[in-house]
Order: structure tokens, then sequence, then C-alpha cells
């Protein structure tokens, strides 16, 4: 204690309080379980820089806020994804070959004791900043992060990558017989109705009985789940995740909205990941990068260029027990990753959890309105029933949180799928690994303009397309790696996500056209055959619609559920994109169409989920029942 009680009376030499503070500082080190020397970052208003160069300085070492080129790392990194292990490199001064290195407090007593009975070690080691050593080391990996971040989930998944196991062949193949579908909903109510009407009652139908369960179970995000709270100390570190590609204009508003996370400071690990080419936005990271809990990882240009190769460049680089990735635009609710962190810890059996996302622009326009109908339905009524009955779950693009350890295990995300939370989802099931969802929600900013809309859905249902060939390459050892039962809740469900909107919309519209053309009057067996495609379309599309109107129900806002009159065109609109994303699973299967985020005109922010959760919890007790949480 008495060599630990001056190093950290050296490092709090200029904050006043002698001996009685240090001691203070050591204790609430321990009770927090946090590292004294960054102890002294977060709790003292010491900058990373100050607090080492006094360790150094109190060792007799020396110190320096960079490392110099051209360095290596110490011993040979074995594996790419050990590199957060590593606490040293090795460069040459002067032609001097200097250790710099970024020890612990405990290490740190440790360097003194030896450089105090070997006095040579004073011009071999040099101590720098943590966040100096990690940016050296990224440098110096460079090539071998990329070749990572590109090709490592080809070596987890031999039979089940976007980038080797969609051949051209296997592409157009899909699409020809996803057309050859569209092409049946448009002939049968005029020809071979005993063959294709079957066909289409078993395309729409299995999707619709899907959403009638949903609708009946009624299950919530975290249902039934009554964790115990945490302290501060039992909380484990947190990485977060925050991928950025243009994004200079959203910098300031993620930041602050991270900066105001409920979570122990110094146990949070927030890593904004910047494509090199955004040079703007690098520049608007770095102005936030006095926060200690901040960090910057500069992502080299590459192919393909998505939000997937990014997370797993820095996948190597996380310090964290848990990870969270969150998008630009997002206002996570300040409780979420506490709430995560006691959820993960009441369920040692599951290994990713999913927060609500919350549309907060809701009501800019019918475009937004229908929009978030669309979420609300899917993250506060489907996900959470999928996860209760431990079916494959296809995650939200944003506030996924995993155990790190379970990234490394399934390889991160495929760098060549565009929508890589949903396949990341399948990956999971498929190593029998859970997924739940949770409520402290996340608010998000729906597309405001048809164009940014469109593009945004045509990448999403190519990735949908893209994550059902690439599971499906190999059937039969989806089929034993699934089961039975969860191999036919994936089909029906990634299908129905990618065929259902343009089978309603040709169906509903040649049924029209028979109308129009007045073959309603038919007797005898073409009765019977008007009389089920009429059920068809009722069920299909009414069950839809009845989810829709739910979500919007739980949004709280009477413009919202005017605006679901417009859902007829909505799925058209879904259609046409489903047709635009064949198009370009042919032409450019990996391109990752940006969206484009800030452009709504109103105040984002939680308020108006506050007061959605406030209609629902008063519209349960109205019904007599116990609000959910």
């Amino acid at each position: 204690m008495g060599v630990a009680l001056q190093l950290m009376q050296a490092v709090l030499a200029e904050c006043g309080g002698g001996p009685a503070a240090a001691v203070q500082a050591l204790e609430d080190a321990d009770v927090n379980e946090i590292d004294p020397l960054s102890f002294a970052i977060f709790h003292e208003g010491l900058s990373e820089e100050e607090v080492y160069a006094r360790a150094a300085r109190f060792c007799g070492l020396a110190f320096s806020p960079t490392i110099p080129e051209p360095h290596s790392a110490v011993g040979e990194v074995a594996r790419i994804g050990l590199l957060r292990e590593c606490v040293s490199v090795r460069a040459t001064v002067f032609d001097r070959e200097v250790i710099f290195v970024a020890p612990s407090f405990e290490k740190m007593l440790a360097l003194s004791t030896h450089v105090s009975t070997d006095p040579d070690m004073i011009g071999q080691i040099c101590v720098v900043p943590p966040r100096a050593l990690r940016q050296a080391l990224c440098r110096r990996h460079v090539d071998p992060l990329i070749d990572h971040a590109r090709q490592n989930m080809a070596r987890v998944w031999r039979k089940a990558t976007a980038h080797l196991d969609l051949s051209r062949a296997y592409r157009f193949g899909f699409v020809i017989t996803m057309l050859g579908f569209v092409l049946a909903a448009t002939l049968a109510p005029f020809q071979m109705q005993p063959v294709l009407v079957p066909l289409l009652l078993v395309l729409l139908l299995l999707p619709a009985c899907f959403r009638v369960i949903v609708v009946s179970a009624a299950i919530t995000p975290d249902h039934g789940a009554a964790p115990v709270p945490l302290s501060d100390g039992d909380l484990p570190v947190y990485s977060v995740l925050v991928p950025l590609r243009d994004e200079a204009g959203m910098v300031p508003q993620i930041a602050a909205a991270l900066r105001a996370l409920d979570y122990p400071a110094a146990k949070l690990d927030i890593k904004f990941i910047v494509e090199a080419v955004s040079i703007e936005t690098v520049a608007a990271v770095e102005r936030e990068l006095h926060t200690p809990q901040f960090e910057l990882l500069v992502v080299p240009d590459a192919l393909p260029r998505t939000k997937p190769k990014a997370l797993n460049f820095a996948l190597p680089f996380l310090r964290g027990t848990y990870a969270v990735v969150f998008d630009a635009e997002d206002i996570p609710a300040p409780g979420q990753l506490r709430r995560a962190g006691e959820l993960f810890a009441l369920w040692p059996d599951v290994d990713c959890i999913q927060a609500e996302l919350f549309v907060d622009n809701a009501e800019e326009n019918w475009l937004t309105a229908l929009f978030a109908a669309e979420y609300s339905a899917l993250f506060g009524l489907t996900l959470p029933a999928i996860a209760q009955w431990g079916l494959p779950m296809p995650l939200g693009g944003t506030s996924n949180h995993f155990r790190t350890a379970v990234l490394d295990r399934i390889g991160g995300w495929d760098a060549f799928n565009v929508t890589e939370d949903a396949d990341i989802g399948v990956r999971l099931a498929r190593l029998r690994l859970r997924t739940r969802t949770m409520s402290p929600v996340t608010a998000e900013e729906a597309p405001n303009r048809f164009g940014g809309w469109m593009r945004q859905r045509t990448r999403w249902m190519k990735g949908w397309m893209q994550t059902y060939l690439v599971h499906n390459r190999h059937p039969v050892l989806l089929f034993k790696e699934l089961g039975w039962r969860n191999f036919l809740a994936l089909e029906i469900h990634v299908a129905g996500v990618i065929l259902t909107p343009l089978l309603h919309t040709v169906f509903s519209l040649t049924l029209i056209v028979r109308f129009a053309l007045g073959q309603t009057m038919a007797t005898g067996p073409g009765e019977f055959w008007i009389h089920l495609q009429l059920a068809i379309l009722l069920i299909g599309n009414g069950t839809a619609a009845l989810l829709s109107l739910l979500g919007a129900q739980r949004l709280g806002s009477v413009k919202v559920m005017l605006a679901q009159c417009l859902l007829p065109l909505y799925w058209a609109l879904i259609g046409l994109a489903a047709l635009r994303a064949s198009w370009e699973l042919l032409v450019r299967p990996h391109v990752w169409a940006k969206t484009a985020h800030g452009t709504t005109r109103l105040r984002r922010g939680l308020s108006r989920y506050r007061r959605a959760e406030g209609h629902r919890q008063g519209v349960e007790r109205v019904k007599g029942i116990e609000p959910s949480s």
C-alpha cells in the first residue's frame, strides 16, 4: 500500500488533498472496480496524458504522448483478435530500440520496482497513454485489420458468406424464381386457378398466420423480466460502436446522447468508427475527443464500403465485456446500457439483447407515420414474440447488445451483407445462441423524403435477399443447425418479408382488374376459386393492416393512426423496392446505399416516446390490466 499510495499522490499532486485524498481515491477505485489511473482521469478531471506523464515521472521513466514511426508490436500477434490484449509496441528512436508501454496501475508499480533494481531499463522503456498505444497498433496492423474485417466471416463460416456464396448464377436463379411467384399472383385470378391459387394460399397465408399469433400473444419487450439493479462496481466495461460515414452534422447530437448515458464513464469504451474518405466527419469527431471515454478509429478506404466492414475493423480493439452498436442519428435512452447489463446478468444463457427502436419524427408526414407504425409493430410486438418463443430473430441495425466474446465466436459481421443486422441474428440462431428484447428505447429518425426512403428500403430488401440466399445455399446443413421448428420459422419469416408486399400488391391489382372486367358472377367451381381468392386477400392484407394499426396505436398519435389508410400504397412502394432490390442483387449486390440523416424538421428526442408510453399505460389501465414496463 505504501508505494501505491505514493504513486497515487504523485498522480493527484496538483489536485490538492494530500495523502488523505490519495487514500480515498484508491478506496473508491477499488469499490467501483476501476483502475486507479482511470479513476484519476474520470473522477479528478485530469487528462489521460497528464495522468500517465505523472505516473511515468514517479517511476523515473520517459513519457511520450505519441509513438513515433516505424514501430512493431512486441512479440507476434498470433491472431488479429488478440490486439486488444497487446500493451506495448517497439519503435526505433535515434538508433535505439525503445519499448512504448501503456501500463495499468499495478503494472506501473511493478515497473517502478524494476527500475529501482535495474537502472538500465530507464533508457529502454517509455510510457504512453493507452489511446496512443491503440492508435499505434491500428496503424501498424492496418493491412491485417482490413483483411480481418473483410474475410474473417469466411474463415468462421465456410459455407455461409455473402462474398463467396452468392454466385451470379445463384442470384439469377433466385430472381427468376421470385418473378415466377409474381407471375403466379398475376395469373391466378384468370388462369390455372386450381394450381396457382393454392400456391398463393401457402405463400400469403403462412405469414398471415404468424401475424395473427404475434397479435394474440401480446408479448412486450423484456416481458416478465425483473433484473436486480447493479451497483457501479458490479457493472462491467461496456463498448459502444458508432460507425459513421459522411455524418459530420450528426456527430454533436450522438456525442451528446452518449455523454448522457447512465453508466460509469470510466467503464465506457466508446469508439467512433469513421471511414477515412469522410474527412469532415473525422474532423467533427476529433472535436469531441475531449471526452475521455471517446475514441476515434479511422477505417482505411477499401471495398466493400459497408457498415459491417467498419464494425469488423474495430472489433479487435473492443475492451468491453458487452458491446452495442448505435447509428449516427440515434438517441438512446440514458438507462439503456445499465438495463442491458442487468438483463445479461439475469439471463446468463442470453447472448444478444435487442432494444426497442422508436421513430421520433412519426408525425412529420404520411411516409414517416407509416414507417413509424411499421417500426413500432416490429420492435414492440413482433420481435419480442419471436424472442420469447426462441425463434431466429432478425436484429435491428442499431441498439443490439452483444456479449463481446460471442461476436468473436461468430466472426463478427458479414462485411458484404447490406443488412448485417438480420444476417447476424440468423447466425446466432444457427449456433443455438439466445436473443431477447428489452424496452429502454433508442429514438430513430425515419426518412422523410421518398427518394431517401426508397434507397434505404431497396438496400434492406436486397440485404434480406442476400441473407435468405446465403443461409439457404446449403439447406440440409441449415436444417441440422436450426432444427425443424426454427428452420420453418426462418423460411416463413424471411421469405414473407421479401415476397409478401410484392405478392399482395400484384394479387390485389389483378383481382381489381377481374372485377373491372365483370368476371365476378362465376358459378360452380369458378365461384369457389373467386371466394377463396378474396379470402386470401382479406386475411393476408387484414392481418398486415391489423399489425400496423396496433403499432400505430402504441405511438398514441391520431395523425399516425389516420395515415394507416395509405397502407396499400405503402405496401406497393415496398413491392417496388423489392423489384429494385432484385435488380441490384444481380448487378451490384454489395453496394451500400447510404441513408441521409438529419433531414427532419421536427425536434428530436425521447419526449414523444414518454408521451406514447404514458398513453399505452393509460389504455392498459382502462382495460383493467397491469401496465407493462
